[in-house]
């Protein structure tokens, strides 16, 4: 075919688009842990910026961030994991709620041994401000002190019992609290300890923890509780994730010792 009687052959230019780099059409948000870790600052996270009727606020709303506990409460308690979900969006930062807590696959393998039985139980409690959670438990038994038998394995009617008292325990710490109080209480496995000594009477247990906290549902969103887990309205952090006075904000002077 002649190229001077095919005008599509003739005319081919190159329609190439330009090639953007993605981030340039990005944005930083700061990600904000709520007041019961010791460091407010998670990190950072990126989302497109608003662009007509695409919101960033909205991309960034129901995202969950997943955080050790030594780098939220600046410890070496690397094995017990926390889940944030990002719930509001003010200025530049994300505020995030406790979303579920879990435990290192490395920690629970190195736990499991044999010559021990394996206790676990869970059960779903309503907690006093509408958070329906799922609480997984598990324990092992161990031998006593001058115990000449190589096993600790426990019988099925005490391990019913251990089950039926770990449930009871849970239930009754869960039920009791507010979601606050509640992470309080699993920062430092307060729960798993109680276990552990109501159940000696049955068998002797150790390593009992709260091995998975799981949210099922939760209640309508209020920003002003949300605000309230913070522990303030919108305020700054310093570069170590501490809460400081913004310009033009009340701060209460300090007492003075002496005129």
């Amino acid at each position: 075919m002649a190229v001077g009687k095919n005008k599509r052959l003739s005319k081919r230019k190159g329609n190439k688009k330009k090639i953007v780099d993605p981030f340039t059409k990005k944005e930083w948000y700061d990600v904000k842990a709520p007041s019961m870790f010791s460091v407010r600052d998670v990190g950072k996270t990126l989302v497109t910026r608003t662009t007509g009727t695409k919101i960033a606020a909205d991309a960034l709303k129901g995202r969950v961030y997943e955080c050790a506990l030594a780098d939220l409460n600046n410890d070496e308690n690397a094995f017990r994991k926390f889940k944030l979900i990002c719930e509001d969006v003010q200025g530049k930062y994300c505020y995030t709620n406790f979303h579920g807590m879990d435990m290192t696959r490395d920690k629970l393998c190195s736990l499991v041994r044999k010559w021990q039985t394996l206790i676990e139980a869970n059960v779903d409690v309503k907690t006093t401000d509408g958070y329906l959670l799922r609480v997984f438990c598990f324990g092992f038994t161990k031998r006593v002190s001058k115990q000449v038998k190589k096993t600790a394995y426990a019988q099925s009617s005490q391990i019913r019992a251990i089950r039926k008292k770990m449930v009871d325990i849970m239930t009754k710490e869960v039920a009791t609290e507010d979601l606050k109080s509640l992470v309080n209480k699993l920062i430092p496995d307060s729960i798993g300890k109680d276990i552990e000594k109501e159940c000696t009477d049955i068998y002797p247990l150790h390593d009992v923890h709260i091995r998975k906290v799981k949210v099922l549902k939760k209640p309508k969103f209020d920003a002003s509780k949300l605000m309230d887990i913070h522990g303030e309205m919108g305020g700054a952090t310093d570069e170590n994730g501490e809460i400081v006075a913004v310009a033009g904000e009340f701060v209460e002077p300090v007492i003075q010792e002496s005129v």
